[in-house]
């Protein structure tokens, strides 16, 4: 079974398109090396996908001979992604969430506050205009 056509049938992408673009893109890999979405793959292959900045890491287990329902998921696949890179996701989206996108104003003061501390010089001696 082409390894585009194994990912959309175990529901891994919405459609066929979205696994061959990730395959073309270099998101899929078997090994290490990235695989063309026409390559043939086989029961007891290890496939590492990566989708929304998390390394999903998946095992096969046996073809489904179409596309299977989300409950029969789990007979023709096995999920072996460490929860390490799921805790990864979870730091970026609170790293994210202080910084304002570009183009939403004006800073805040407490912005502008931070930006003068940031760039102020340390060594600045003060008392010399007494």
């Amino acid at each position: 079974m082409r390894i585009d056509r194994y990912l959309w049938c175990i529901r891994f992408f919405k459609t066929r398109s979205i696994a061959t673009t990730a395959c073309k893109k270099g998101q899929v890999k078997i090994d290490g090396t990235n695989l063309k979405p026409s390559k043939d793959i086989f029961g007891g292959e290890l496939i590492v996908v990566r989708k929304n900045q998390i390394n999903y890491q998946i095992k096969v287990l046996d073809l489904p001979p179409s596309r299977v329902g989300a409950k029969l998921v789990d007979i023709y696949r096995k999920d072996l992604t460490p929860k390490e890179e799921f805790e990864k996701n979870e730091l970026l989206k609170y790293s994210k969430d202080y910084y304002r996108k570009k183009g939403a104003g004006r800073p805040t003061k407490k912005d502008r506050r931070d930006i003068e501390d940031f760039t102020e010089d340390p060594f600045e001696d003060t008392t010399e205009n007494l």
